[in-house]
């Protein structure tokens, strides 16, 4: 049988995709990472299925739920929060499924950033802005970054920012890539976007750390920062009257 690594969005149990709800439905084993997830997703699953919460469970412990459940003849679910292709920990997961013959498939979901940028209603790519988006974390109680990745390089780029991982350290953060970006520029934090509990702050590299710290934010939150977020910028070339296209017959 199969393990399906299956994003479960930013939370809200609308916002999985059809078949992250087809999957959950058919599933006979479902391990949700209780810290981040809004335990409404799982009411996707069916009566009887077993759901283990992994907040406390090691990668060995989890990978022997999943093997056990194949020997079984049982599918099993591994739900990640957001999209697994980012922080979800699935390469180290599936590296050790395929030492052991196990099949396995990924189902994408909406990730995090995207969920609080819906919510204050902003493109992260504005025409004549920013073009790129930054998405990174930082290291504190967690594995080591890579050298050539720090956030002064990617600061030096001044695109759209978008840091994981990183409530905790917002002032140092915010100090650290304000000579690039300017005390002025945008910010805005989104806790536990779609979820019950959920909180945004709007604010400014220079007074967004005072925000974080008077609401107590210490996980599951988002921040967002670029010039982009104001809005202000060009308009883009794809839907210019100025740009000819082909006449369609």
């Amino acid at each position: 049988m199969t393990v399906h690594f299956v994003g479960a969005g930013p939370g809200a149990a609308d916002l999985l995709t059809l078949r992250a709800a087809a999957l959950l439905a058919a599933a006979d084993l479902v391990l949700y990472p209780g810290t981040y997830l809004d335990h409404a997703v799982l009411a996707h699953c069916r009566e009887g299925a077993r759901l283990v919460d992994t907040q406390d469970l090691d990668l060995d412990a989890i990978l022997a739920e999943l093997v056990a459940a194949h020997e079984a003849g049982q599918d099993a679910v591994r739900l990640t929060s957001g999209d697994p292709s980012v922080y979800s920990a699935i390469a180290e997961q599936t590296r050790r499924l395929d030492d052991v013959g196990v099949p396995w498939d990924v189902t994408p979901g909406v990730p995090a950033y995207a969920a609080a940028a819906a919510l204050v209603g902003r493109e992260l790519t504005v025409p004549l802005v920013s073009q790129s988006v930054v998405l990174t974390r930082t290291q504190a109680r967690s594995t080591a970054m890579p050298e050539t990745e720090s956030l002064a390089a990617f600061a030096a780029t001044r695109a759209t920012l978008v840091l994981h991982l990183a409530i905790t350290r917002t002032r140092e953060l915010m100090a650290e890539i304000a000579g690039e970006y300017g005390e002025d520029c945008p910010v805005v934090v989104v806790h536990r976007a779609s979820q019950p509990g959920e909180l945004v702050l709007t604010g400014t590299v220079g007074d967004i750390a005072d925000q974080v710290e008077a609401a107590g934010l210490r996980q599951a939150a988002v921040i967002l920062v670029g010039r982009a977020l104001a809005r202000d910028g060009g308009e883009s070339w794809l839907y210019s009257t100025e740009r000819s296209t082909p006449r369609r017959a």
